[in-house]
């Protein structure tokens, strides 16, 4: 062999495909740009919805962000990186889903166009860090305080959530109820106010209109009393919680039992209706009048039941025996001969009503409840789905407001006053990095600019005419999406909690710093993609995501 003829390495097996460098970045980029454009029309009180359809042929109707991205079944891996931001801004704050990601998507698409200028991608990382921390140093300060007494405001955090969203029409009255019923589940100790949004049961019933939705102080199951000979309803409960079978005990192993004698089966069964009466005794004997079991009740307990006036559900689901210990102070007890009366809980009223074509066992006027349900009522399947999203937005939103203490207000005011800040913080910097803080704060335009693209307005007017008032000091000067015009979001109750933003602002910029800093992409053909290919979707589109 001569020496000019050199034999080719592979280090790496058959059917992988590898993307280095400038190519990695730009495909990364793209899919990363492709997630945030599809869910960027869904932004704002004029945000459209997305209509989809699963595997199953079942549509969902929706303009939520997480929603969206998480039915899509995202295939491209940076994609995902965005698709898992939507889910963190979810879990922490409950709304905000679109804001992270159209900014995520908007930070990486100013980072490319760096990028094309020869701006090293670990330059444009570091000056995004910078401008992160800058950014939330200002959001910090520009923060207005709210504490649980300040009613109006509490409504009108709600009440954003909810605009543009399907529970609109009755975002006023859905509101109410949000306030309402996070004032009863919250917690306050030297630390501050905590707040579990579990414990706000969203109960969905088909019927009605969104306005007939209604607050439960106690739980709402969605169950029916075992038998028809029970009482419908029980004023002054006293409520047993059992997490037992008040049936016969099978034998833990395979048993045979001989009879020789009619009267010996007849013994036999008179036993068991005795253990069984016993059982039904020492509920009884505690002063219960209800009787809620985690497991089943037989036939014969179930009369005896009856004969005692006691009302009894069967096969509750754990959590909602639970939500009832916490509303109803009662203690969930595991062994029937272990109960008192001191375990027992308290409620004003537990009552079997009919809702829709269903019977549901309502357990209220709970004194002092820890744990609420909000019966959402809506005409469709779809509609009902939709104001629980909603709903779910704005108790994390005013569940939020209240543990952070702080808030600030919305229509693009803050993102413009952000705007303005790291602008005027990159002319202190020197370097490369000074472009990438000036990227950073006019990737922030963003949710204005789609706020007025939404509305069908000029985008470039309406940001030259925020930008105007911001420098006058008008920090919460906001696009006002029906008369295209600026005003102040403050007083026109626009107003969202701070941890919304610094939450989306702070995932945004770690994931854009992550997908910058991937120059190789090195794909095994056991990923899905096929032989000597991308994983499907790697070059370009998502599958899926041309359809949208």
């Amino acid at each position: 062999m001569s020496n000019n003829q050199i034999q080719p390495i592979f280090i790496l097996p058959e059917n992988t495909q590898r993307t280095t460098g400038r190519n990695a970045q730009k495909t990364n980029i793209m899919a990363a740009k492709l997630v945030a454009e599809t869910i960027r029309t869904t932004l704002g009180p004029k945000g459209m919805d997305k209509m989809l359809v699963d595997s199953m042929g079942d549509v969902t109707v929706t303009n939520d962000g997480v929603t969206i991205l998480e039915e899509m079944q995202i295939e491209h891996p940076a994609a995902k990186m965005l698709v898992e931001i939507a889910k963190t801004q979810e879990d922490e704050i409950g709304d905000g889903t679109t804001t992270a990601v159209v900014v995520a998507g908007e930070l990486l698409k100013n980072a490319e166009d760096l990028i094309e200028k020869e701006v090293h991608p670990t330059v444009i990382a570091r000056g995004y860090r910078l401008a992160e921390t800058k950014a939330q140093e200002i959001l910090n300060k520009i923060a207005e305080p709210v504490t649980e007494k300040d009613d109006a405001t509490l409504k009108k955090i709600a009440m954003t959530a909810m605009t543009g969203k399907g529970a609109e029409n009755a975002k006023e009255k859905l509101a109410e109820l949000t306030v309402k019923s996070i004032r009863l589940v919250l917690e306050k100790d030297e630390k501050g106010i905590s707040i579990d949004s579990e414990n706000i049961k969203l109960e969905k019933k088909m019927g009605n209109s969104v306005e007939d939705s209604e607050l439960i102080e106690g739980i709402v199951l969605d169950k029916e009393r075992v038998h028809s000979g029970m009482p419908k309803n029980i004023v002054n409960a006293k409520i047993a919680l059992v997490d037992a079978a008040i049936e016969i005990k099978n034998t833990e192993i395979d048993a045979k039992i001989q009879i020789t004698d009619p009267k010996q089966l007849q013994a036999f069964l008179d036993q068991e209706e005795k253990m069984l009466r016993e059982k039904v005794e020492s509920i009884t004997s505690t002063g219960a009048n209800v009787l809620i079991c985690q497991k089943g009740i037989d036939d014969i307990a179930q009369h005896f039941l009856v004969k005692k006036g006691v009302y009894a559900v069967r096969r509750a689901k754990k959590s909602d025996m639970e939500a009832l210990s916490r509303a109803t102070q009662a203690n969930i007890i595991s062994n029937i001969k272990d109960l008192t009366a001191e375990d027992l809980g308290k409620a004003g009223i537990v009552e079997q009503i009919k809702v829709g074509d269903e019977e549901m066992t309502y357990v209220k006027n709970c004194k002092n409840p820890k744990s609420v349900t909000i019966l959402i009522r809506g005409s469709t399947e779809h509609v009902v789905d939709e104001v629980k999203r909603a709903m779910e937005d704005a108790i994390g939103d005013v569940a939020s407001a209240l543990t952070t203490g702080k808030v600030v207000a919305g229509a693009g005011s803050t993102e413009v006053e952000l705007s303005k800040g790291l602008n005027k913080y990159a002319q202190s910097l020197s370097g490369r990095e000074q472009l990438a803080v000036l990227a950073f704060a006019n990737a922030m335009d963003i949710i204005p600019r789609t706020l007025a693209e939404n509305a069908g307005l000029d985008p470039i007017d309406v940001l030259t005419d925020l930008k105007s008032q911001h420098d006058k000091g008008q920090k919460w000067s906001g696009i006002n999406v029906f008369t295209g015009k600026a005003m102040d979001a403050w007083k026109n109750g626009v107003i969202e909690p701070l941890k919304i933003k610094t939450q989306a602002i702070s995932s945004a910029a770690e994931v854009s710093v992550m997908i910058l800093r991937i120059d190789d992409v090195i794909a095994s053909s056991g990923s899905g993609g096929p032989p000597g290919g991308m994983p499907p979707g790697m070059g370009g589109m998502p599958p899926g995501m041309g359809e949208m």
